[in-house]
């Protein structure tokens, strides 16, 4: 099972939804940085289950214990390994589907590549895992301060900003439980969330994500290319059915003419469809992309399946599930970014004498 992320900066993770604990060992992080605890609390607490009335109603403190990496308040260069511990698991709510592959969840793919699964919650195949993406997201960041990213619920559903995100307010984006920065678009993203888990149904939705201050020269021109590593990132979410930057599938339809970034006389672009990047390498300006993510697969309503015999049966989704998961996706989405940008940093040390 491959479980490490990165090529520098590397992350190797560990744990499951119902199991002791999940954690994680961050390799080729400098030494000498001053770690900030607090900030990768934060940002744990972003993620967590239980947060709102519109989030899975599991209660986890997720407060992250670091073992080793840091002296002092700084890391010292060696392996910085950390555990989060499970402490509100409700194996019981699972025993319904012991012997039953779920609707589009990973339970029939898992069990004939491995032989096995872990039926309670999902087991490694749980999104409980991205709370080991965002610690070492938050310790990227602080790696790379320079460099803004922000990260906001774009749409839920049919309900979409309709303002550039040039036009929006990051400051506010935690100023709401869907953490959407326009206000208006946010209390209908609310609503219809709301709507949709008293149905005892899901929705999909997207998180755009902005990263401004970007360096020039991240990224390889050909098989490590900037855009292709954000998007393995961003796909290894659960969840996610796509991936898209700059003028993304909108740039299909358009001529070369109108497409093409004009430059100005200081190297900066007039405009920015290519969102930042250009032969796989950032050119300084601002990337941009989006996340889709489709709509959580556990719903509260009778579906037909099947069981480890092939025999149709009939199921129902028991337990705290989210109705939708773009909420707290926002700082998963961040956290990957974040370490795929430090990762590429410190590439880029390796490029010139």
């Amino acid at each position: 099972m491959h479980n490490t992320l990165g090529t520098i900066l590397q992350l190797t993770t560990f744990g499951a939804s119902h199991g002791q604990a999940i954690g994680g060992i961050i390799s080729g992080y400098p030494a000498g940085i001053s770690v900030d605890f607090d900030f990768v609390q934060r940002e744990l607490n972003r993620r967590k289950p239980g947060q709102s009335k519109i989030t899975t109603q599991r209660k986890e403190n997720d407060e992250v214990e670091f073992l080793s990496g840091v002296f002092e308040g700084k890391t010292t260069g060696m392996p910085i390994a950390f555990q989060i511990k499970n402490t509100n698991m409700r194996s019981k709510d699972y025993s319904h589907i012991k012997n039953i592959f779920r609707p589009s969840h990973a339970d029939y793919t898992y069990q004939n590549k491995y032989g096995t699964r872990d039926y309670r919650g999902g087991g490694r195949s749980s999104a409980r895992e991205t709370a080991n993406w965002v610690v070492a997201g938050a310790l990227a960041k602080q790696f790379i301060p320079n460099i803004k990213i922000n990260a906001f619920t774009s749409s839920v559903g049919s309900i979409f900003i309709d303002k550039p995100y040039q036009d929006l307010d990051f400051s506010k984006t935690e100023s709401n439980i869907v953490r959407c920065p326009d206000e208006k678009s946010a209390a209908k993203m609310i609503a219809r969330i709301e709507a949709i888990k008293k149905a005892g149904d899901t929705i999909g939705g997207t998180v755009t994500c902005v990263i401004q201050n970007v360096p020039l020269g991240l990224g390889e021109p050909i098989f490590n290319k900037l855009q292709a590593a954000l998007a393995q990132a961003m796909l290894s979410i659960n969840a996610v059915k796509g991936f898209e930057y700059g003028s993304g599938f909108c740039g299909a339809k358009m001529t070369g003419s109108t497409h093409n970034d004009l430059f100005n006389e200081d190297g900066t672009t007039k405009t920015n469809l290519s969102g930042g990047i250009q032969g796989g390498i950032s050119n300084g300006m601002d990337i941009y992309f989006r996340v889709a993510f489709k709509p959580v697969a556990t719903i509260m309503q009778e579906q037909e399946t099947i069981d480890a015999d092939g025999n149709k049966v009939k199921m129902q989704g028991k337990g705290r599930h989210d109705p939708c998961v773009v909420p707290r996706a926002v700082v998963i989405v961040e956290s990957l970014a974040a370490l795929v940008l430090a990762d590429f940093t410190l590439l880029n040390r390796l490029t010139k004498a």
